[in-house]
C-alpha cells in the first residue's frame, strides 16, 4: 500500500501529527515499536508522573494540612499497590484514548521497529517483516534518559525516571542526581510519601534553565517540604552494595562529599533516541548532540523526510512536539504554518508549580535590552490565603521603552494553567499596561498576574 505519510513514533508529536495529516486528507500510517501508543509522555513521562504527583499531594495534605482546615481524624495510611495502580489505570485509559483516535481518523497503526531503507521506503520488523512505501516520512522517536558513565542504571537501586514511576516501596532515602524538572517532580512525590530526599545538582541553582527567581522561590518551598539540596556539587562515582547506594563527588571548594541511600535516581536530562532507524544508510545528518538536523520546515537534508520533537533541536517538551507535528502535516499539505518558539511555555509540576514563557532576566541582560520588572507575592493574594497556597511570586519583564511583555515567570498554585494568560498576551504583543487594564475575577490566583503587570507598568500594584 502506498501512503502519503508514514510517521515513526507515537508520542505526542507523532500521534498528533498523524491525526492532523488524516484531517488534511493524507493517507497516513503510524509505526510504533511498543505494544501501546503514546510514547514516553503517556507511558513513562508526563501522564504517569502527574498522576503520582496528584496522589502524593493528596496524601501529604491529609497527613499534614487537613488539621489546619479543621478536619481531624486518623492519620492516612499509604497503600503502595493502589497508589501505583491508580497511576497505571490513568495511563491505560489515556493510551486507549489514543488508539480510539487512530481508528476514528482511519490511521493505520503498525507495531514493530522501523528502519529506513531509502527515502520512500520503511521496513518494519515486528511479528512479521513489512515494507511500507510512502511519499513522506516523519521521524518522531523521542528521547531516552541520559545514563552517566559512572552511574549505570541497574533498574533496581540506581534508577531512571522510568523505574521511579513504579517502585514497590517508599525509599527510606532517595538521592536525586539532577535538580531539573524530572528530579524535582519525582523527589517531591517520594518526599511527600515519607522518604528522606537529597538533591545533588552540578550548577548553583535548581531548574537552572529558567529565570533565576524561579529557582530561588521553588527552593524555599521544597526546603520547607524537607528536601535537602547540595548545589554546585559534581558527582563522580555511584556504587551499589546490596541495598545501599553510595554517591561520591566534590563540592565547589574541591572538598570530597559522599552520601548513602537505598535508591538513587539519576535525572540529568534526556538524549535524542534514533537507534535502529538506519539514518546513516540514507545519509540523514545529525548534529554534535546526536539530534537530527532540520531546516525551518522540519525537513532533514532529505526533503521528504521530516523530524520533530525530542529528536531535533529545542526544548524537550510534549507540547513543543505537538506543535511541530501539526506544522509538518500542514506543510506537507501545502499550507504555510508557523511556530513561535519564543512562546512555548516551560512548566514544573511541583507544588507550588513553576511556569515560564519568554525571556529570562539573564537573557535580557546578556542581550543589552533595557527592561522593567514587575512582581507580586502570592502570599499577598486573598485567594492564596484562602487555600493556604501562599508560596511563590509572579514576575513580569517588559520592554522599558515600549512596555511590551518580554517574559513572564510564575511560581504559584496552578502556575501551569496561569501561564497561558501570559502566552496569549505575548502572542498578540501585549504591553504590561494591557494586562493591567484587563478586569480579573476576584478572588482568583490570576489576580497576581494583573498586580505584577501593574507593578511593571509604573509601580502601581494595589495590594503590595
Amino acid at each position: 500500500m502506498q501512503y502519503d505519510v508514514v510517521i515513526v513514533g507515537s508520542g505526542p508529536g507523532g500521534y498528533v501529527s498523524a491525526i492532523r495529516c488524516a484531517q488534511l486528507g493524507l493517507k497516513t500510517a503510524l509505526v510504533e515499536k511498543y505494544s501501546t501508543l503514546g510514547g514516553t509522555c503517556l507511558n513513562v513521562g508526563c501522564i504517569p508522573s502527574k498522576a503520582l504527583l496528584d496522589s502524593s499531594e493528596h496524601f501529604h495534605n491529609a497527613a499534614n494540612n487537613f488539621e489546619l482546615h479543621g478536619i481531624e481524624g486518623m492519620a492516612p495510611k499509604l497503600n503502595m499497590t493502589k497508589f501505583i495502580g491508580r497511576k497505571d489505570s490513568v495511563v491505560d485509559a489515556t493510551c486507549q484514548g489514543i488508539e480510539f483516535l487512530m481508528k476514528k481518523n482511519k490511521i493505520d497503526v503498525i507495531h514493530g521497529l522501523a528502519s529506513i531503507l531509502d527515502e520512500k521506503t520503511i521496513q518494519v520488523n515486528g511479528s512479521k517483516k513489512k515494507k511500507i512505501s510512502t511519499k513522506n516520512i516523519i521521524l518522531a522517536t523521542g528521547s531516552k534518559p541520559i545514563e552517566l558513565p559512572f552511574a549505570k542504571f541497574d533498574k533496581e537501586r540506581i534508577i531512571s525516571s522510568t523505574e521511579a514511576l513504579k517502585l514497590k516501596e517508599v525509599p527510606k532515602h532517595l538521592i536525586v542526581i539532577g535538580g531539573g524538572v524530572i528530579g524535582l517532580e519525582m523527589g517531591s512525590v517520594y518526599k511527600r510519601l515519607g522518604s528522606q530526599v537529597t538533591v545533588i545538582e552540578y550548577s548553583n541553582s535548581i531548574i537552572s534553565t529558567m529565570d533565576n527567581s524561579c529557582g530561588k522561590e521553588l527552593s524555599r518551598s521544597l526546603k520547607k517540604l524537607g528536601i535537602k539540596f547540595h548545589l554546585s556539587t559534581k558527582v563522580q562515582k555511584v556504587t551499589r552494595k546490596g541495598d545501599i547506594v553510595k554517591v561520591e563527588g566534590v563540592d565547589l571548594k574541591g572538598n570530597s562529599v559522599s552520601f548513602e541511600s537505598d535508591y538513587c535516581l539519576v535525572a540529568v536530562g534526556r538524549g535524542s533516541y534514533t537507534k535502529g532507524l538506519n539514518l546513516e544508510k540514507v545519509g540523514i545528518e545529525l548534529d554534535s548532540k546526536g539530534r537530527i538536523t532540520i531546516n525551518e520546515n522540519m525537513q532533514t537534508n532529505k526533503p521528504n523526510i521530516f523530524a520533530i520533537g525530542d529528536v531535533v533541536r529545542g526544548a524537550m517538551l510534549a507540547h513543543k512536539a505537538e506543535e511541530e507535528g501539526v506544522f509538518v502535516a500542514e506543510y506537507i499539505a501545502g499550507q504555510k504554518p508557523h511556530i513561535n518558539y519564543d512562546l512555548i511555555p516551560n512548566i514544573v509540576y511541583t507544588w507550588p508549580e513553576v511556569a515560564s514563557v519568554g525571556k529570562t532576566e539573564k537573557e535580557l541582560k546578556d542581550s543589552g535590552k533595557t527592561y522593567n520588572i514587575g512582581s507580586f507575592p502570592m502570599r499577598a493574594l486573598g485567594r492564596s490565603r484562602a487555600s493556604t497556597d501562599v508560596d511563590g511570586i509572579v514576575k513580569i519583564l517588559s520592554d522599558s521603552k515600549t512596555d511590551e511583555v518580554l517574559g513572564v515567570h510564575i511560581v504559584a498554585a496552578r502556575a501551569a494553567d496561569l501561564i497561558m494568560e501570559a502566552v496569549v498576551s505575548m502572542e498578540f504583543r501585549a504591553s504590561a499596561e494591557d494586562i493591567a487594564r484587563i478586569c480579573h475575577g476576584h478572588p482568583t490566583y490570576a489576580e497576581a498576574i494583573k498586580e505584577a503587570a501593574l507593578d511593571a507598568s509604573g509601580k502601581r500594584a494595589i495590594h503590595s
